[in-house]
C-alpha cells in the first residue's frame, strides 16, 4: 500500500504540467485530486512520528491540527475564490462520508474476514454523543434563520462566529478527555508508535507535503467553476461528494485497513473521531478564517442538515452494541449511496 503512494506522488509534476498547457478543467480537476491523496497520507503519518518525540498530549494537538490540514487547506482556498457553498457542502459530505461510507467500508470488508468484531463500547459512545452535540450546533443557526427571517445576515455571522469558539472549547476538552482523564478507554489509539524517521525529516515532510498540498488545493479549487459552468455539475453535489472525498482519501485507507487487521477501535476512531474533527474543529475554523475572506455561516440548507442529522443516528445505532459484521457495513454503505444519488439529482 505504501508504494502506490509513492507511485501516486508522480500525479503532482503532472497536475503542475497540465495546469500551466492550459488542459481541460476536468483533467486538472481529477490530476490535482489523486496528487492530494498521498501528499494527504504523508501529512497524516509525518503527524503520526512527530507525536512520538513531543509525547501524547501535543501529539494529540497535533494529530487533530494536521491531521485535517488537506480539508483545511481546500476549504480556505475555496473561501478565497467564493466558493462558499463548495467548503458548506464539503464540511456535509466528510461527515456523511467518514460515518456512511468509510465506516461502513471497514466494517463491510473486516466483517467479511471475522464472522464477528468487537471494540470498545464506552469509547464510541463517547465519540457519538460528540457528535450529536455537533449536529445540534450546526442545527442552531439554520433553526434561528427560519424562526427569525427578519434578522439580518450580521446577527447570523455573529451567532455562527459564538457557535464555532463553543465548539473548538468542546473539542479542546474531547482532547483532554481522550489523552488525559480518560485515556485508558483509548490505549490503542495512543499506544507506542515506532518512529521510523528522524525528527528533522518528519519536520521537512510534514512541511513540504503541506506546501504541496496548498499549491494541488489552489489548482483544485481553481478548476470548479468552470466544470459547474460546462458540465453543470452543482457546487453542493462537488464539495459533498468529490472534495470530502479527496480530502479523507488517506484516512479512508487506514480505516479499512485496520479493520482487515481486526483492530476495530482504531477502524472506529478514525472514522468517526475523523468526522467529529470536522465538524468540531475544521468548520469552527474555517468560519473564523472566512473573516479575512469571504464570511462563511454555519448555516446549512435543509437538504444537508438531514443528510447529516441522518448519518449521525445511523452511525449510532451501529456502535450502540460494541460489536459490528459485514451486513452492518453493507448498510452503511448502501445508505451513504443513496445520499450520494440524492445530492447528485439536487438543484
Amino acid at each position: 500500500m505504501d508504494k502506490l503512494f509513492l507511485w501516486l506522488l508522480a500525479f503532482v509534476p503532472i497536475t503542475i504540467i497540465a495546469e500551466y498547457a492550459h488542459v481541460s478543467p476536468l483533467v486538472v480537476f481529477f490530476l490535482a485530486a489523486l496528487a492530494i491523496v498521498p501528499l494527504a497520507k504523508f501529512i497524516g503519518e509525518a503527524t503520526e512520528v512527530l507525536a512520538t518525540y513531543v509525547g501524547p498530549a501535543l501529539g494529540g494537538f497535533l494529530n487533530a491540527t494536521f491531521g485535517n490540514a488537506t480539508e483545511l487547506l481546500i476549504g480556505i482556498f475555496a473561501l478565497r475564490s467564493g466558493l462558499v457553498e463548495v467548503v458548506k457542502a464539503s464540511i456535509t459530505g466528510s461527515i456523511i462520508g467518514n460515518l456512511l461510507l468509510v465506516l461502513g467500508t471497514a466494517m463491510f470488508v473486516g466483517g467479511w474476514k471475522f464472522k464477528k468484531q468487537e471494540f470498545n463500547k464506552t469509547a464510541a459512545m463517547a465519540s457519538s454523543s460528540m457528535l450529536l452535540l455537533a449536529v445540534a450546533a450546526l442545527v442552531m443557526p439554520a433553526i434561528f434563520t427560519l424562526t427569525a427571517p427578519s434578522v439580518g445576515f450580521a446577527i447570523v455571522d455573529k451567532l455562527s462566529i459564538f457557535v464555532s469558539i463553543f465548539m473548538i472549547i468542546v473539542y479542546l476538552g474531547n482532547l483532554w478527555f481522550m489523552l488525559f482523564t480518560h485515556k485508558h478507554l483509548y490505549t490503542e489509539e495512543v499506544g507506542d508508535y515506532e518512529a521510523r524517521w528522524s525528527k528533522k525529516k518528519t519536520i521537512f515532510i510534514l512541511l513540504i507535503a503541506i506546501l504541496a498540498v496548498a499549491w494541488m488545493s489552489e489548482i483544485l479549487v481553481g478548476s470548479i467553476e468552470p466544470i459547474v459552468a460546462v458540465f453543470g455539475w452543482t457546487q453542493l453535489f462537488i464539495g459533498v461528494i468529490f472534495v470530502a472525498i479527496i480530502g479523507n482519501a488517506a484516512e479512508h485507507t487506514s480505516a479499512i485497513i485496520m479493520a482487515l487487521k481486526n483492530r476495530m477501535d482504531l477502524a472506529l476512531q478514525i472514522s468517526i473521531g475523523s468526522g467529529t474533527q470536522i465538524v468540531m474543529f475544521v468548520a469552527p475554523i474555517l468560519v473564523l478564517a472566512s473573516l479575512l475572506s469571504h464570511p462563511m455561516s454555519l448555516v446549512f440548507n435543509s437538504f444537508e442538515l438531514v443528510a447529516i442529522v441522518l448519518s449521525v443516528l445511523i452511525a449510532n445505532l451501529v456502535v450502540e452494541d460494541g460489536e459490528s459484521n459485514w451486513l452492518e457495513g453493507l448498510q452503511l454503505i448502501v445508505a451513504y449511496a443513496i445520499m450520494a444519488v440524492a445530492f447528485f439529482f439536487h438543484p
